[in-house]
């Protein structure tokens, strides 16, 4: 499987998504400046990751520049193809900005920037990033944003929830989903969301910074590992279906 990590002006978590992919998970992975605009070294197999950070400095609200950059005419047409779109944090407000993904992500309700580590539990096995997850365990994933809050109109939501939208719930760390455990506002605790077609991923939580023992916690790089194998599993049932 092969990455594309895009790289904007004010992104500060793109070196460490690369080096868990290259250097953890020994993933091929090709930068991205976010004025590229072409995505033919990638297939539908492969990953374009959106990382963490402050594109364009935030300004008018997260996400929202980003989104005009050259590069996500591209990126918007690879996830309509069906390929991967994985963004973290500023990432997925990027995802949200562009429409790849349903509602937006607003202030957190306590209007301040929040960073610690919390709890997170997927709330099923159907995409890519949860297949091979454990729903019923809690996930310790490190948060690190001012605008996390997802909202989205009631129709929406309603729709979101129908079609098992919803990628993970912010939880205590017995796996209880509540509003102590929420951090930031997000309804229903939502902490990261996928498109209705399943290959577009966004979440506020940063799996990146918890992938190795010298980080003191590794939860994160299953996250990572699950979409490799999932994607690996995918090309070999197309290959099989091939030869019939």
């Amino acid at each position: 499987m092969k990455f594309g990590v895009v790289i904007f002006p004010g992104s500060n978590c793109d070196r460490d998504v690369i080096h868990v992919l290259e250097n953890v998970l020994q993933q091929e992975v090709k930068i991205l400046w976010h004025k590229d605009k072409s995505l033919d070294a990638f297939d539908t197999n492969d990953c374009i990751l959106l990382p963490g950070g402050f594109s364009y400095g935030d300004y008018l609200r997260s996400g929202a520049i980003a989104r005009f950059s050259p590069i996500m005419e591209s990126v918007i047409s690879f996830a309509n193809s069906g390929g991967y779109v994985w963004g973290i944090c500023n990432g997925f407000q990027i995802l949200c900005e562009a429409g790849l993904l349903p509602g937006v992500l607003m202030r957190n309700t306590n209007r301040n920037f929040v960073c610690k580590n919390l709890f997170i539990k997927p709330e099923h096995n159907d995409t890519a990033i949860t297949a091979n997850l454990d729903v019923n365990r809690a996930y310790k994933i490190p948060i690190a944003h001012a605008e996390g809050n997802f909202y989205a109109d009631e129709k929406t939501m309603k729709r979101i929830e129908e079609n098992g939208q919803i990628l993970f719930r912010y939880c205590d760390e017995n796996g209880n989903v509540n509003d102590a455990a929420n951090p930031n506002g997000s309804l229903l605790n939502i902490a990261g969301i996928t498109n209705e077609t399943k290959n577009v991923f966004g979440m506020m939580p940063h799996p990146e910074r918890c992938t190795e023992d010298a980080l003191g916690n590794t939860d994160g790089i299953e996250l990572f590992r699950s979409l490799i194998a999932y994607a690996a599993k995918m090309e070999v049932d197309v290959m099989d279906d091939l030869l019939r």
